[in-house]
């Protein structure tokens, strides 16, 4: 996942409204949203490979959503960090003691931001800052640095989903959340962060909707929680930057 834009508690009908991008090699093995036969209270994609995920919710109404961090410095640690979404849905820890136990542990998985919570409360946290904040009500951008980093993207996600929140006082068009991430256009030179990973490639990666030879946006996933907890989760996935399917399901958590 290498875009998470996201609403919170700040819009009359809906108490999260979160619009991500998950950016992957094509050849890597994943499965579409779907409630998990050896979890049955996830829902969500799953990475084949490792067998995590990056974005999810449960039944009960605990959401998590994760981005990499980008530094090809970075050493290869020994655990996925798909596990932590999992982790975290299947737990019964709260977001503080959750983050608690990332904190012991942070440098067994490779660099990473974490969203953790549910539609009431909301918290992040960056393993290679070492930094948890609780969220407050208001517009916010992730994606392979830390939260609401002024890289093009961010910037660009958090002042269009601002917008479209602000201009819709009941429900939400899903299909302006997905035109808002399906962006394309490539940040100019002089505006690109420095990474690591020289300039070509940052531009390539600068779009909120990439599109590689071998890597790009593989999925988005619209989630809504209303004040009723009541749940939908639309996922849209991509092959080689063309759209395949739909995928949505609508629940009541049980909180």
């Amino acid at each position: 996942m290498c875009l998470i834009n996201f609403h919170f508690q700040n819009h009359p009908k809906y108490k999260l409204i979160v619009v991500a991008n998950r950016d992957e090699e094509y050849k890597r093995p994943t499965k579409e949203a779907h409630f998990w036969e050896d979890e049955p209270t996830i829902l969500a994609g799953r990475d084949l490979q490792q067998m995590g995920t990056w974005l999810g919710i449960s039944k009960s109404g605990r959401f998590a959503a994760l981005t990499n961090f980008r530094n090809p410095k970075l050493p290869n640690a020994p655990k996925s960090r798909g596990e932590i979404v999992k982790d975290y849905l299947t737990c019964y820890l709260d977001p503080i003691e959750f983050i608690s136990n990332l904190k012991e542990n942070r440098h067994q998985y490779g660099g990473y931001n974490i969203l953790i919570g549910d539609g009431n409360e909301l918290f992040h946290y960056n393993n290679i800052f070492d930094k948890s904040i609780k969220i407050s009500p208001g517009t916010y951008s992730l994606s392979n640095c830390s939260l609401n980093t002024p890289w093009p993207k961010v910037k660009k996600g958090m002042k269009e989903l601002n917008y479209l929140t602000s201009q819709s006082k009941s429900e939400i068009e899903i299909e302006q959340l997905f035109k808002l991430v399906s962006d394309r256009t490539t940040a100019p030179v002089e505006e690109l962060p420095d990474t690591g990973v020289g300039l070509e490639l940052e531009q390539l990666l600068s779009p909120m909707f990439i599109q590689m030879p071998h890597y790009g946006t593989r999925c988005s996933t619209v989630l809504l929680i209303d004040a009723n907890n009541h749940v939908t989760f639309v996922e849209r996935t991509y092959e080689d930057g063309e759209f395949l399917f739909d995928k949505k399901f609508e629940f009541t958590a049980q909180q």
